[in-house]
């Protein structure tokens, strides 16, 4: 095949922007999949024109670097990645080149592929001393306290060498996973993407209270280092780490081809059956002597390969196609496909995204798809291959949740319910009705809120106002003591005003500061509603979208319902946010670094009471940036551009004129 030296320098480019993407942001832009062809087709074009080969390629070092936030740890046994292969007939020429390599008789050994993030952990006389991320393969970060937050890293170890390094998986549960992702969608939070990005980020945060919180696992595969001990054979490492007391991978011998190609079928059979993610499996020379004569390339042991598992497409009829209602609104289409078996499972479900998705297919109910599963992501639709229908399936008018009507979002694709009291949508309302920046009811929390609501004492959010203390305190895990805490903070939160009320509601574009802007125009909620778009528009932030938003959700039945409900129960809808003059009318402040006078919060408030604005980034349009202790690259870009940058000293002659 020709290629250019233009498309190879190009590939190079896009394979490091997207290696940045998934080793040290944990976001990659594309599937594993797509990834390893186009990496791949990289080593074909390095095959072909051995003299482009460029220091940089991605094909020449470990993917990942080390991040600032944390200390470098140097390896003291390199961290080697491994190469793929996507073919039996490959793992069949690994096995071919081993057995003319090795003279004498041996073996292999068939693992699980853990689809997480690599770690090497060190232990000194049995005690976890530290561990650190594979990092490039040669330096790592060293995440010790992080690492201790995880329950299944045993911080002591039986009959241990005096020091010894292993090497591991850090991985998210399938059952932490969805855990989380469920608590996030109650609380509005970002939904985590896969187990593999989660696992990563979580364990590469500054804070260790924040990785505690996502309950990671750890699985170990390799021995490292033990110092003054030797072991013959890689299995016999695996039996002696799991004697110590460490989680170790799955582990089958093998002596031929046959039986290497017949482990990895039944590794990906059994896939279901894996707390983690798999992405392949892994065959490796069993013999450690063996292996340290065969030694590495520059990026891969010879002694090793990863078979990576392709995606599997199957076709299946679609048998009906149901919309769901999640807990943010948003309208989620599900094809009921006739079973079929993909990646281990059996299959009966595929997404189909979006409208827009749905209708660039052109499928609909009767209509036979190809349907993929590539490892454990969510089977979907691919394409139509046959065709029994008439036209494509469309989304319903009205949410089949609650019955209210449906908007599609103005600047994407979600179609979402408008209903204020939607079933579907109870629990997440009611959260952010609760939240701080909103009502800020202390003591209701997600966990509460749900206690509640499996009571069957709250539906909406507007009831929380009509509890009594004798209910509450019946509820599993409340108690008198927290019942009459809980009704008393209710209480006082009704005085909180127009503004944090508004932003109680969750109106589509109204948070915390649309909230203020409208509060400070506005005498009251009755005023506010008797306001028309036209009105809307002529206040400064509320855009025509924002408007009709307002408008649609006051129109609503649901929502003049919890209006209802919140005015007989004595809520204020009275405004509290006065502006005290208009010095700053006008005026865009950026705050950055740490200030010692002020919190960021109570600077920002006052910025808005005197009628300014605060934002997050600099820009021409910017009036001041507010620069505290240790200012970040706001400053840089402010001094660059010419802002002015004031002390938090003459922020204070500011307001005090």
């Amino acid at each position: 095949m020709d290629y250019t030296i233009e498309e190879y320098n190009a590939l190079v480019e896009r394979l490091l922007e997207l290696s940045v993407a998934y080793y040290d942001n944990d976001a990659p832009l594309v599937s594993d999949f797509e990834y390893d062809r186009m990496n791949n087709r990289l080593k074909a074009m390095e095959a072909a024109h051995p003299e482009w080969i460029r220091p940089d390629s991605p094909t020449q070092h470990v993917g990942g670097h080390v991040s600032a936030a944390f200390a470098p740890v140097e390896h003291e046994v390199p961290l080697e990645s491994l190469q793929d292969v996507f073919s039996f007939e490959e793992v069949a020429a690994f096995v071919e080149r081993m057995d003319g390599a090795v003279a004498e008789a041996h073996e292999y050994v068939a693992e699980p592929k853990i689809d997480g993030l690599s770690v090497a952990v060190e232990y000194r006389d049995g005690q976890f001393y530290r561990g650190a991320t594979r990092g490039d393969g040669q330096v790592g970060e060293d995440v010790t306290e992080n690492l201790r937050t995880i329950r299944s890293l045993p911080k002591k170890l039986k009959n241990a060498p005096a020091r010894l390094i292993v090497r591991g998986e850090v991985y998210m549960s399938h059952d932490t996973f969805q855990t989380i992702n469920a608590r996030n969608e109650v609380e509005g939070l970002p939904l985590l993407a896969n187990p593999r990005n989660a696992a990563a980020g979580s364990l590469r945060q500054k804070d260790p209270a924040v990785c505690a919180q996502r309950m990671l696992d750890v699985i170990f595969f390799n021995i490292q280092l033990a110092e003054g001990v030797e072991y013959q054979t890689h299995y016999e490492t695996l039996e002696a780490m799991a004697a110590m007391g460490l989680p170790v991978v799955a582990h089958t011998l093998c002596r031929t081809a046959a039986q290497c190609t017949d482990a990895i079928a039944a590794i990906g059979e059994g896939r279901e059956g894996y707390p983690f993610d798999i992405d392949g499996a892994v065959i490796k020379l069993n013999g450690l002597a063996q292996r340290t004569v065969l030694g590495s390339t520059a990026k891969y042991p010879r002694w090793a390969v990863a078979y990576k598992y392709p995606p599997e497409k199957k076709p299946s009829r679609v048998v009906d196609i149901l919309i769901q209602v999640g807990r943010t609104g948003v309208l989620t289409p599900k094809a009921v496909i006739e079973p079929i078996r993909l990646a281990g499972t059996t299959v009966t479900n595929a997404t189909l995204h979006n409208q827009d998705f749905i209708e660039n297919l052109g499928v609909n109910v009767g209509d036979t798809v190809l349907v993929q599963k590539a490892g454990e992501i969510i089977p979907e639709v691919l394409q139509v291959v046959k065709k029994d229908s008439e036209g494509f399936f469309r989304f319903p008018e009205t949410c089949p949740a609650c019955g209210a009507p449906v908007v599609r979002d103005v600047d994407g694709a979600a179609i979402r319910c408008t209903g204020a009291e939607c079933p579907a949508q109870r629990l997440r309302n009611i959260v952010h009705f609760a939240s701080k920046d909103a009502m800020d009811i202390d003591g209701l929390g997600p966990a509460v809120v749900e206690a509640l609501d499996k009571a069957g004492l709250i539906k909406t959010p507007a009831e929380l106002y009509y509890l009594d203390g004798q209910s509450v305190a019946a509820v599993e895990r409340m108690g008198k003591k927290s019942a009459e805490n809980l009704i008393a903070n209710l209480e006082e939160s009704k005085g909180r005003g127009l503004a944090r009320l508004l932003c109680a509601f969750g109106i589509r574009q109204v948070g915390a500061k649309a909230a203020k802007v409208l509060a400070r125009n506005f005498a009251d909620l009755d005023e506010l509603i008797a306001a028309g778009e036209e009105r809307l528009t002529q206040i400064d932030d509320v855009g025509p979208v924002t408007a009709r938003y307002l408008t649609d959700w006051f129109a609503s039945e649901q929502s003049q319902h919890q209006i209802r409900l919140l005015r007989m129960a004595g809520v204020s809808f009275e405004s509290r946010e006065e502006l005290a003059d208009s010095r700053f009318a006008g005026k865009i402040f950026v705050l950055t670094g740490t200030l010692e006078r002020f919190t960021r919060s109570q600077a920002e408030e006052i910025i808005e009471r005197f009628g300014g604005k605060a934002s997050g980034s600099v820009s021409k349009k910017t009036s001041y940036v507010l620069a505290g202790a240790n200012p970040g690259s706001k400053l840089t870009k402010a001094q660059s551009l010419g802002v002015p940058v004031i002390t938090e000293e003459d922020f204070e002659k500011l307001i005090e004129e």
